[in-house]
């Protein structure tokens, strides 16, 4: 097994702590939400054994790494120079990008904003341009000329409408944690004071054999995200031991309990600020070469069709695979790790041949 190695980097004037293997081509992994960076354990491993040198950060707002305290300060033209910023610190041209969950939304943004600093793209679990601040592909479209596939389903931000709108329109109904996280402090400090809790309970219920709950039976007015997630069964589970979840854990705590996962939850904060950044590359396409990962069981896939990935295809003319892992959720680098490292590694040695 490759030595790990950890640093703390200067990069967009705060610091990140990375976590490093292997010589060679470099390749970057970017978590996302609540993520650090052990979610890409296995892949370090694989990666730096297969002649590359792997690198995974906590982002900002994450585990040893600068927390800014203005929400604004997490906006993907931040998250994106921190990249740049990084592979200036390391004197490095370009990266292979490789992103899950909000980190896909970054490394997407990356390949799509910075084309010369990114050799190439991986996005897992979450598509191109279907986060909470994309546009789903759909350019700048009309609302005359909206399908009702894109009306229908308002957690993915609309051409004509910013994040916010979908969310409101929700919690009108029923529980939303997008909706619910939007506030300052609430979300901050119950997630904080029931870190263990929390994390347990979120990362098995995004797993292949967990449930995220009924959240249409819980109204907005009252109810906190606890109340809607399921218990999780005791660790060790398959795909996480009680050690790798203590790791996890005290990352959070690195800024005391009220403050453990507001870095994290400022992602949905930034929702607005996010779509309204977007617009002007709300029509441009990703050249450069790409892949998607993702598990078959991931909530976020249910709100995936074939319409959703024929046009992320048209949006990404390079994207060589569309990987659907079975037996696996959100994150599928941990379920599956193996298959996952395999992926990536099959996609970036065939991006030179021979």
């Amino acid at each position: 097994m490759s030595a790990l190695s950890n640093r703390l980097v200067a990069t967009n004037s705060i610091k990140l702590n990375v976590t490093m293997a292997g010589a060679g081509p470099l390749v970057i992994f970017c978590h996302g939400f609540p993520g650090h960076w052990s979610n890409w354990r296995h892949q370090l491993q694989a990666i730096s054994a297969a002649g590359f040198q792997a690198l995974a950060p906590d982002m900002r707002g994450y585990g040893k790494s600068s927390r800014p305290n203005r929400v604004a300060d997490y906006n993907m033209d931040e998250q994106v120079a921190d990249m740049c910023g990084l592979l200036d610190f390391l004197d490095v041209e370009k990266a292979i990008f490789v992103g899950q969950d909000f980190g896909a939304a970054l490394v997407w943004n990356m390949a799509l904003r910075e084309p010369s600093r990114v050799a190439a793209v991986v996005g897992i679990s979450v598509p191109f341009d279907h986060d909470y601040y994309g546009r789903s592909c759909m350019g700048h479209l009309s609302k005359e000329n909206l399908t009702s596939e894109l009306t229908d389903n308002l957690l993915v931000a609309s051409p004509v409408n910013p994040p916010s709108h979908g969310f409101n329109a929700i919690a009108e109904h029923q529980f939303l944690h997008a909706h619910y996280f939007q506030q300052e402090g609430l979300p901050d400090k119950e997630l904080g004071n029931n870190a263990r809790e929390f994390l347990c309970r979120i990362y098995w219920g995004l797993s292949a054999q967990g449930s995220l709950g009924e959240w249409a039976n819980y109204p907005s007015a009252g109810t906190r995200y606890l109340d809607v997630l399921p218990k999780a069964p005791p660790l060790p589970w398959p795909w996480m031991t009680e050690e790798d979840m203590d790791a996890i854990e005290a990352a959070f705590l690195e800024a005391g309990k009220d403050k453990a996962f507001t870095g994290g939850l400022a992602s949905y904060r930034v929702a607005d600020i996010n779509w309204h950044i977007g617009e002007q590359y709300a029509a441009q396409n990703i050249e450069v070469p790409a892949l998607f990962i993702a598990g078959e069981a991931d909530p976020v896939m249910a709100s995936v069709n074939n319409a959703t990935l024929q046009r992320m295809r048209q949006r990404i003319p390079d994207l060589r695979g569309i990987s659907i892992l079975p037996g696996a959720g959100h994150f599928v680098q941990l379920e599956k790790s193996d298959q996952t490292s395999a992926e990536i590694i099959g996609f970036i040695k065939g991006l030179v041949p021979g």
